[in-house]
């Protein structure tokens, strides 16, 4: 993850105009001495408080392996912000955000938690919404949601954010469901895609549903074929007893990948409330056919299975590239190409829609360029949006060369202002609006419709660190190719 585009915080409360400010709230922080929180979730809280974004009144209780006091944690808190913030972080606002900061080691047990949630609630106000955010590995949701429902911190009051992956497979994605529902109801829980919560993202949708030109022709009529491309340039590092058991595919293409599909994919909803375009990103999940293990090249990275942790023979993916088939009237016929994997030449994040070609090639001595007949959305903080097509070039003679225009969101808008995707995603979730989010039954239909390729997965095939993966990648998708590397 790198630092936030933007060079300086705004004044407070100037990116939060016209927005809804939460409700007073507990945040319940599991996993709060770990690498997420201390990377985004702990700056992300405090920027949304510079920005008026946080409740009126408002407190955090940690929770984490690591043997903090409340003093402790402050420290390590303040160290982050510090680190992986936006500059304008002052001694003094530190120490007022600190001030709502409180820790309860793991190793204390359940009992001094919900002491220390209840004290925070008193604190502030009896009925103070809850938001429990649980930033730990996949393994724990299940422990810590039967602790909160022994704590009777799970009522009305309360909502979960949940984070990826959600579940290993089908079954274990319904029995976490069904564990959930045991003790929240289904508008508590807030399944977490951080992709979903970037401005460029939300993008798509503007452009589709706020502008004339482009909505007419998101069809299978005119549309060739679509990649979203996820690329790293990152290793595992550390990570490997979380990567061994979950790979490539389970941890960006179930999670990340077909998410954005479906905001591409989708029918025009009657609103953009969560109800509505909730309810058309699942129209797009059913729509999808089963994904079949000849639709999916998995890869590993040179190396891999010398890294601490990874087992000699680990037959588990870093790169994955898989064909995706939309069965409803929109999409027919139109593959969507998706690939991710990691040590890859570039860090990216686009999304490439291919127009068809036009019927007739009325220019004399025409040269097709590929990739000159497209639209593309870069997700990239701050975000981009080109189009790329083929114009005359200066001369005598009719001839074709590739052209682009681009929108840049800096460009056009104050970047300074916006929100980072945790920072939107954890606002949504304290005023309750589901929007960005994922419910239970979206998040079973992609592991039904990945069961296929993960229960008969293809082998592994090397792939040199800083390469654009296996040479079956650029198979899969011809006589294509993919945008990247331009």
């Amino acid at each position: 993850m790198t630092r936030a585009a933007s060079t300086e915080l705004p004044a407070p409360g100037e990116a939060g105009k016209g927005a809804e400010r939460p409700d007073p709230h507990v945040i319940v922080l599991f996993g709060a001495g770990g690498d997420l929180a201390a990377r985004k979730l702990i700056p992300g809280f405090f920027h949304l408080e510079r920005a008026g974004l946080m409740p009126p009144d408002w407190r955090l209780v940690g929770t984490a392996e690591q043997d903090f006091d409340d003093e402790g944690f402050r420290d390590h808190a303040a160290a982050s912000i510090q680190q992986y913030g936006r500059d304008g972080a002052g001694e003094g606002d530190l120490e007022a955000f600190g001030e709502r900061l409180t820790y309860v080691p793991v190793a204390a047990g359940p009992e001094p938690l919900g002491a220390a949630v209840a004290a925070a609630r008193k604190e502030i106000d009896g009925d103070a919404r809850l938001l429990h955010y649980l930033a730990v590995p996949p393994p724990a949701f299940g422990p810590i949601t039967e602790t909160l429902g022994g704590l009777e911190l799970t009522g009305p009051e309360a909502r979960v954010i949940m984070e990826k992956p959600f579940g290993h497979d089908y079954e274990s994605a319904c029995e976490l469901n069904a564990l959930l529902h045991s003790v929240f109801d289904e508008q508590q829980i807030f399944r977490i895609d951080h992709f979903l919560g970037k401005e460029a993202v939300q993008n798509v949708l503007a452009l589709r549903f706020a502008n004339g030109l482009y909505e007419p022709i998101w069809n299978r009529n005119n549309v060739e074929y679509v990649q979203i491309d996820v690329p790293e340039t990152l290793s595992i590092g550390s990570r490997a007893g979380f990567y061994e058991g979950t790979g490539a595919y389970r941890d960006m293409i179930v999670t990340h990948l077909l998410q954005l599909l479906s905001f591409i994919a989708m029918e025009p909803p009657a609103s953009l409330t969560a109800e509505h375009l909730v309810a058309e990103k699942m129209k797009v999940f059913e729509a999808i056919r089963p994904i079949e293990p000849a639709q999916v090249v998995r890869g590993q990275y040179e190396g891999y299975r010398e890294t601490d942790g990874v087992a000699p023979d680990s037959d588990t993916e870093t790169f994955a590239a898989v064909k995706v088939e939309i069965d409803n009237w929109r999409w027919a016929g139109v593959p969507f190409f998706l690939r991710t994997g990691k040590c890859l030449a570039e860090a990216r994040h686009l999304v490439a829609l291919d127009f068809r070609e036009p019927p007739m090639r009325m220019f004399p001595g025409e040269i097709q360029h590929q990739g000159a007949n497209q639209l593309v959305f870069e997700f990239s903080e701050p975000g981009a949006i080109t189009a790329d097509f083929q114009a005359k070039v200066p001369g005598p003679t009719m001839e074709l060369g590739p052209a682009r225009m681009t929108f840049r969101y800096e460009d056009s808008f104050c970047a300074e202002n916006q929100l980072e995707a945790y920072e939107r995603l954890i606002h949504d979730a304290m005023i309750g609006d589901a929007t960005l989010f994922t419910r239970a039954d979206g998040i079973e239909r992609l592991w039904q419709v990945s069961a296929p390729a993960l229960d008969d997965p293809t082998p592994v095939i090397a792939y040199p660190q800083g390469s654009w993966g296996p040479e079956e990648a650029n198979r899969l998708i011809a006589p294509d190719r993919w945008r990247l590397p331009e």
